[in-house]
């Protein structure tokens, strides 16, 4: 009599066990990217910068200007305002400063290739609303991650993109606007006695090509 086969359940069973334990041991063997560190509380730890201006605006995006590629865990249009609000202060009595999104774009081209561009506009009205002078600001921003890494490894990759162009557009907004703006532009917390006079030619300050 030939001996008994032992049943093979049991086999099997033990098989789908460790099939369903291998993508548990791939995932403990690849550590997720840890997550960026939150925002310094915005930009008030900087110098703000004071306007010979009664108000200062921070409009809505101009139609059209925001174009934002999900998922983005971050958005740069929401970061723009938010300088401008954290950053610009006014000191005068008479005149608005208008501050303006024109573009805030965040693409994702084939192979993950990520694309931020960030154009700003502030603008000095005078009293009676007349433009008094104006300068625009502009930082621009790519980079490749690998359309097959991991969802969080692409997000973090995109948060990197915005901030890295964020910190660049806020150095360049500064510039301009103390280049280009002196004549608006208030030294220390003491408010100036008048505004400046508003009947020279408007003022402007083209961004450099390229």
């Amino acid at each position: 009599m030939p001996p008994e086969v032992p049943p093979a359940m049991p086999t099997r069973r033990r098989a789908l066990r460790l099939a369903a334990l291998l993508p548990l041991a791939a995932c403990a063997g690849r550590e997720e990217p840890a997550p960026l560190p939150p925002l310094v509380s915005g930009y008030r730890h900087l110098t703000p910068i004071r306007l010979n201006v009664a108000a200062v605006e921070a409009l809505e995006p101009a139609p059209g200007a925001v174009r934002v590629t999900e998922p983005s865990p971050i958005r740069p249009e929401a970061e723009m305002r938010r300088m401008a609000e954290d950053r610009l202060v006014a000191m005068g009595t008479e005149g608005t400063a208008r501050f303006t999104v024109s573009n805030a774009t965040l693409v994702r081209e084939p192979g993950e290739r990520l694309t931020c561009r960030l154009l700003c506009r502030l603008e000095i009205l005078s009293a009676e609303g007349r433009p008094a002078a104006f300068v625009e600001a502009e930082a621009r921003r790519t980079r490749t991650v690998s359309d097959r890494a991991a969802l969080n490894a692409r997000l973090r990759a995109t948060e990197e993109l915005v901030r890295g162009a964020m910190e660049e557009l806020n150095v360049e907004f500064e510039f301009q606007i103390r280049r280009t703006l002196r004549a608006w532009l208030v030294e220390g917390t003491t408010p100036p006695a008048a505004a400046p006079a508003t009947d020279e030619p408007i003022q402007r300050e083209d961004l450099p090509r390229g």
